[in-house]
C-alpha cells in the first residue's frame, strides 16, 4: 500500500511548509482548490451547461471550497456556495475568510445554512445541480458530526449526483476510517500531498470512491 498520512502528520507537513519554508498558507489553499476545480472540470468535459454546488464549512476545507467555486466561475461554470456557517463569522477566519471575501466581491452566490430545519429546502435545491462538491470538514475532524451537518450529509448521500470530496469525505476519521456519526459517500476524493490512513481502514473504502492525490506545492523534501 502507498504511503499514507495521519491527521497529525498532515498537520506537521502544513506547519513545516508554512513556518520553515515560508510558503503562505493561502498559497497552499489556492493550489488545493484549483486542483480540485480542475478535476471537476474534467468530469464536466465538453458539457459546459453543467452547474456545481459547493458545500462549505467555515474552516480551511471550506476555504478550499471557496477557491473551487471561484475557479469554476471563471470557467463559466455556475458554482454557488452553500455555507454551513454565518458569513460575518467566516469572513474573519484567516485564509478561508480572505477567499470568501473574494467570492462576495465577485457576486458568486453564497447561501447560509444555519439550522436543521433549512436542510430539506437545501436538498431540494441541490437536485438542480449536476455535481456536488463536499468541502464541509477536512482531516482535522475527530469528534462526532453535529447538526445541521449530519442531516445535510445524510441527505446529500441520497441524491443521485456525483459527489467530489475535498481532501477527505466529510465525517470520515482521517486516522481510523471510522464514520463520525455521518460521512459523505464520495464518488471521487481529491486529496492533498498523500492519501490518508483512514481511506483504507474500516469504512474508508466505502466512502472515498476514486482517490486522486494531488500536490499543493509542499516541498518534496518533506513529503513521505
Amino acid at each position: 500500500m502507498e504511503k499514507t498520512l495521519t491527521r497529525e502528520e498532515m498537520r506537521e507537513l502544513d506547519r513545516k511548509a508554512i513556518e520553515e519554508y515560508k510558503i503562505p498558507g493561502i498559497i497552499l489553499m489556492e493550489n488545493a482548490g484549483r486542483n480540485v476545480a480542475e478535476e471537476v472540470l474534467k468530469m464536466i468535459g465538453s458539457h459546459r451547461q453543467a452547474n456545481v454546488a459547493v458545500l462549505c464549512g467555515k474552516g480551511n476545507n471550506g476555504g478550499d471550497g471557496f477557491v473551487i467555486a471561484r475557479h469554476l466561475h471563471n470557467h463559466c461554470i455556475p458554482a454557488p456556495v452553500f455555507l454551513v456557517a454565518k458569513i460575518p463569522d467566516t469572513v474573519l477566519d484567516g485564509d478561508a475568510g480572505t477567499n470568501l471575501r473574494i467570492l462576495l466581491r465577485m457576486k458568486i452566490p453564497v447561501r447560509e445554512v444555519l439550522h436543521t430545519s433549512e436542510v430539506n429546502e437545501i436538498l431540494k435545491a441541490l437536485h438542480g445541480y449536476d455535481i456536488i462538491v463536499d468541502a464541509l470538514f477536512g482531516t482535522g475532524l475527530s469528534g462526532e458530526v453535529r447538526e445541521p451537518f449530519k442531516t445535510l450529509i445524510d441527505g446529500v448521500n441520497t441524491l443521485n449526483k456525483p459527489r467530489v470530496s475535498v481532501d477527505i469525505p466529510s465525517g470520515l476519521d482521517c486516522n481510523t476510517g471510522r464514520v463520525l456519526g455521518s460521512a459523505i459517500r464520495a464518488h471521487k476524493t481529491v486529496t492533498f500531498a498523500a492519501s490518508k490512513r483512514g481511506f483504507y481502514l474500516e469504512s474508508g473504502p466505502a466512502h472515498t470512491g476514486e482517490i486522486i492525490v494531488t500536490g499543493i506545492s509542499i516541498p518534496r523534501e518533506i513529503l513521505p
